[in-house]
């Protein structure tokens, strides 16, 4: 079965940190370009960064520039996502996607984009 598996959310206090994963199964990650997204209740899913296959150029949207940390380990076919200084508006479900197709913020937010793969998502909730 062709997937994207993502762990690592659950509760953190403000100014703590988490580790997201994102793990394909079935298929190989080192062609794809892989953009993490979030949605808050009640929001608009955000394009909050990604890494491109080629090069492992990065991009990250301004909300999260400085806290944020995307990486990927090809060899373990799983992409990371490094939270950090996390504050309560970075509350929402994290999903990983897979493209084929080049990816940068601005692709992210379009409102119809549609990846090669979506993941199930994983809360991340940031309260004290």
């Amino acid at each position: 079965q062709l997937q994207l598996v993502e762990s690592g959310g659950g509760l953190v206090q403000p100014g703590g940190s988490l580790r997201l994963s994102c793990a394909a199964s079935g298929f190989t990650l080192d062609y794809y370009a892989i953009g993490w997204f979030r949605q808050a209740p009640g929001k608009e899913r955000e394009g909050v960064s990604c890494i491109s296959s080629s090069d492992g150029s990065t991009y990250y949207a301004d909300s999260v520039k400085g806290r944020f940390t995307i990486s990927r380990d090809n060899a373990k076919n799983t992409v990371y996502l490094q939270m950090n200084s996390l504050k309560p508006e970075d509350t929402a479900v994290y999903y990983c996607a897979a493209d084929l197709r080049y990816l940068d913020i601005a692709t992210m937010s379009v409102a119809n984009y549609a990846p090669d793969y979506w993941g199930q998502g994983t809360q991340v909730t940031v309260s004290s």
